[in-house]
C-alpha cells in the first residue's frame, strides 16, 4: 500500500524548512512535488530524506548547484566524481579545524588559568592552523586582540 502524500506544510513542519525553500528546491530541481491538492503542493514521503540530504549538504558548504548535480550523478561522470572527491578532502580539512575548535572551546569552559588563552594546555589544543589555500601558503598562529607579536 503506498503511503499517503504530504502537504508542503507538513513537509515544512517535518523538516524545519520554510515552504518557500520547498518551492525554491522545486525550482531548481533538487526536490519534485508529486501533485497538488487545490492550490497546496503535495509530496511523497521520500522527499524528506532528500531534504535531509539537502540540508546537510547545504550547512557543509555545497551550493545549490553542487548538491543539484550530486543527486543525478553516475558513475560514468568522472568530473563530477573528480569534484566530489576534492569536496571530501575540504570537508575533511574542516572537520580537523573544527575538532581542534571543539577541544580548544571544551578545555577553555573549564580552565582556570589567568588568561585562558595563555594556558599552554588551550594554546596545544588550539595548534597551529594553516592558511586556506586562497590566502598565503605559511602557517599563522592565533593571536588574542590586544597581544600583538613582536615583529
Amino acid at each position: 500500500m503506498d503511503e499517503p502524500l504530504l502537504d508542503i506544510s507538513e513537509v515544512a513542519r517535518r523538516s524545519g524548512l520554510a515552504p518557500s525553500a520547498l518551492r525554491f528546491y522545486e525550482r531548481k530541481g533538487l526536490i519534485a512535488a508529486a501533485g497538488r491538492n487545490g492550490l497546496r503542493r503535495t509530496y511523497h514521503p521520500e522527499v524528506l530524506q532528500q531534504l535531509g540530504l539537502i540540508t546537510c549538504a547545504r550547512g557543509a558548504g555545497f551550493s545549490v548547484a553542487e548538491i543539484g548535480g550530486f543527486l543525478v550523478a553516475r558513475p560514468s561522470d568522472g568530473d563530477l566524481r573528480d569534484r566530489m572527491a576534492a569536496k571530501a578532502r575540504d570537508l575533511d580539512q574542516r572537520i580537523v579545524r573544527l575538532t581542534r575548535l571543539r577541544d580548544s572551546l571544551r578545555h577553555a569552559a573549564v580552565c582556570d588559568h589567568e588568561p585562558i588563552v595563555d594556558c599552554p594546555d588551550f594554546k596545544r589544543a588550539v595548534g597551529t592552523v594553516s592558511a586556506p589555500a586562497t590566502e598565503s601558503a605559511q602557517s599563522w598562529s592565533w593571536t588574542p586582540p590586544g597581544r600583538r607579536k613582536a615583529g
